[in-house]
């Protein structure tokens, strides 16, 4: 196996430490828009709205990152990481690269 375990473990991390501080920053965006009609007309409260759902969207798509990392670590402990989960060749170093939680090689993705 060509792949260097221990960058691997610091490019999770780093993921890791850059999803939980996105989330945290974006945290305000994700509150219930209140209704004060004195303060935010219709429409901007449609946007609100709208921003608010994007908001949303991008953390169910962080947590689901944050999960692809477990998953990663866990191959890792178990000697899998960098092999595909469906054909079981190796995974190119420059897909793991890219992305640290690959569990499928190019062809198989």
């Amino acid at each position: 196996m060509v792949t260097d375990l221990e960058k691997a473990r610091q490019r999770l991390a780093a993921k890791r430490d850059e999803l939980e501080e996105l989330s945290r920053i974006s945290q305000g965006a994700r509150a219930t828009v209140e209704l004060d009609q004195q303060s935010v007309g219709r429409l901007s409260r449609m946007d609100a709205m709208q921003q608010q759902a994007m908001a949303e969207a991008q953390e169910r798509n962080r947590k689901r990152d944050l999960i692809r990392i477990e998953q990663a670590e866990r191959r890792i402990r178990e000697g899998e990481y960098g092999y595909c989960s469906e054909c079981g060749e190796e995974i190119a170093d420059g897909r793991l690269a890219i992305d640290p939680m690959a569990e499928k090689c190019v062809n198989c993705a």
